[in-house]
């Protein structure tokens, strides 16, 4: 009955500092037709990403190249760092969590070698993706262009 005084929306903020982008520009099919969600990309100017948004590590890949975390309010939250970085085999890659870690906006996830995966993965862009769009309302890109570690960029209204 008093659910209208809860809050329906999260904000998704960068994982590091970089250049924010539309995810149709992602150069990868599958991030830029949204296949498997919407949000947003990022273009790392530093080697630590950072939790996007608070909630739980439900999955942190083997080779470190992406990471899966549910929010409190149920949104499952994909970051992907780099296109094809899966065939890297977790070469330059450093998971700094595991499993069941609860995180904060802001902490530590993966460190990466940028350097190495410039060299050899077609594109550092990383998307940062809603995987379950049934849960969204609606998605609206707030911030885009240069950003600090941190900036809200991505805000969801909850359905």
């Amino acid at each position: 009955m008093f659910n209208i005084f809860k809050k329906k929306e999260e904000y998704l903020t960068a994982p590091f500092a970089g250049e924010v982008t539309n995810l149709k520009q992602v150069p990868d099919e599958a991030f830029a037709q949204k296949m498997l969600g919407d949000g947003f990309a990022i273009t790392p100017e530093e080697n630590v990403i950072k939790s996007p948004c608070a909630g739980e590590i439900v999955q942190i890949f083997s080779t470190g190249h992406a990471v899966g975390i549910q929010t409190k309010k149920g949104l499952e939250v994909l970051v992907h760092i780099g296109i094809d970085t899966v065939k890297l085999d977790g070469e330059g890659f450093e998971k700094l969590v595991k499993n069941g870690d609860q995180v904060k906006v802001g902490t530590p996830l993966i460190e990466v070698d940028l350097e190495y995966i410039k060299n050899n993965a077609p594109s550092i862009s990383t998307p940062v993706i809603i995987t379950n769009m049934e849960k969204v309302k609606s998605i609206e890109l707030v911030k885009t262009g240069k950003v600090k570690a941190g900036t809200k960029v991505l805000k969801v209204e909850l359905a």
